[in-house]
């Protein structure tokens, strides 16, 4: 079988699973993801061992730091990946949901109701966690799903769907709700993108390249964000205490994620007072600064150690637009918290943007005024995710704003039909 033929072997079976998963009640879902959870539990060594040879082949190929990073799978990302079945199975099921319902003056009543998207293809790279994370929405939220996943992590990917498949099999779901791809070839990601009496919506999970090449050739609704270009603003009314450990874990907690700071900004009648203490923890971290003008001379006397890790080198445009995904970080110092606003809706990606300060004037100007989906105060950037976010896991983070935006968990996945309920009732 070619791998247009298969592609679409494995669309209609996942068309009449969800069919099928259209009829299944809640605790039948809810059943199947602790079983799942159950299931990864009990293949811990398992996991690890399919997933030592994924990294080993990983390091052979010459794959950065932060590709590796994703791709590992340690005892305490299984742990997060059985607490996010569990959190998924215990939310409030969104499937059936009657809201609005109102009489009309004739007689009828209207209202909405929450129905499954029906089919989602999810394209990743790297990280074999998405595997678990996509199928618990997609089932919880009444959706069937194929699962592309990079061909870095199969070994990973197909030991893991052997867990989720062990789940739906005890709950007695069909097993092609969730099915992972099994082929490494790129030409799968073409037909996946190009089924849409079998797709209804595609998830892009990874690289720009990726996602640009998906949003320009599927012929399926798209749920996705390109870039993750995320601000913390220090407020001249912020608590530097705040303002250094925020900025410091924003940047330093994990480099390889959507939700890490890029960019820095710092008003200027804070700057001295913050940046060289953030400098000293950037510099034992091996972080490289890239700062414009105004950061270099709040920080001459450290400006002699550029070159290696920890150094210090003139910013210049292009950084304020580049998704680092490593230990490098672009500074600006601003005049005005309006400048910074400017700044963020300019040069960001509308992912992810947080304000340190104590003013609350300012606090709730900056949450208007920025235009992204999600904005904080006096909070890591970090915290952007589906998990933090309470929805058990999330499928993708959407920076469109149409539909879905912010981190895409259950109610992200389903839609909404109107529903008459009448007595006999004719238009007259």
């Amino acid at each position: 079988m070619n791998v247009k033929e298969y592609m679409r072997q494995l669309g209609q079976q996942a068309r009449e699973a969800a069919s099928l998963l259209n009829k299944a009640n809640t605790g039948m879902k809810n059943s199947a993801l602790l079983a799942m959870a159950r299931a990864i539990n009990a293949s811990r060594e398992t996991l690890m061992e399919a997933n030592q040879k994924d990294l080993e082949a990983a390091r052979e190929r010459g794959l950065e730091p932060a590709m590796l990073d994703r791709l590992e799978l340690n005892s305490e990302r299984i742990d997060s990946m059985i607490e996010g079945l569990e959190q998924v199975a215990g939310l409030p099921d969104p499937v059936g949901g009657i809201t609005d319902m109102n009489y009309m003056p004739s007689g009828i009543q209207v209202g909405k109701m929450r129905v499954p998207l029906g089919v989602i293809g999810i394209i990743y790279e790297s990280r074999p966690n998405v595997t678990c994370e996509a199928a618990s929405l997609c089932l919880k939220s009444g959706n069937a799903t194929i699962l592309r996943g990079g061909s870095e992590a199969i070994h990973s990917n197909q030991a893991i769907a052997e867990c989720i498949c062990a789940g739906l099999a005890e709950a007695g779901l069909p097993l092609n709700a969730v099915q992972v791809v099994e082929t490494t070839d790129r030409e799968a990601v073409g037909e996946l993108i190009t089924m849409p009496e079998y797709v209804d919506v595609i998830v892009p999970r990874g690289g720009k390249g990726l996602i640009e090449r998906v949003s320009r050739d599927a012929k399926v609704t798209v749920i996705k964000h390109l870039d993750g270009i995320c601000h913390v603003y220090i407020d001249k009314d912020a608590d530097l205490e705040k303002a250094l450990n925020i900025s410091i874990n924003a940047k330093t907690h994990r480099y390889g994620t959507c939700n890490t700071m890029e960019t820095l900004l710092v008003h200027r009648d804070v700057a001295h007072l913050i940046l060289p203490d953030l400098t000293d923890v950037y510099r034992q971290k091996g972080v490289e600064l890239r700062g414009c003008e105004a950061t270099f001379a709040v920080l001459a006397d450290k400006s002699a150690i550029a070159g290696g890790e920890g150094s210090l080198v003139a910013a210049n445009e292009e950084d304020w637009t580049t998704e680092y995904l490593a230990p490098v970080l672009s500074i600006k110092i601003v005049d005005s918290m309006d400048e910074a606003i400017l700044h963020i809706n300019r040069y960001g990606s509308h992912h992810t943007d947080s304000i340190v300060t104590e003013n609350y004037t300012s606090g709730r100007s900056f949450l208007t005024e920025v235009d992204s989906s999600s904005v904080m105060i006096n909070a890591s950037t970090r915290f952007a995710d589906g998990f933090e976010y309470g929805l058990g896991a999330e499928i993708g983070i959407s920076t469109d704003k149409i539909h879905a935006r912010g981190p895409v968990g259950l109610e992200g996945l389903t839609s909404q039909k109107y529903v008459v309920l009448g007595d006999g009732h004719i238009r007259q």
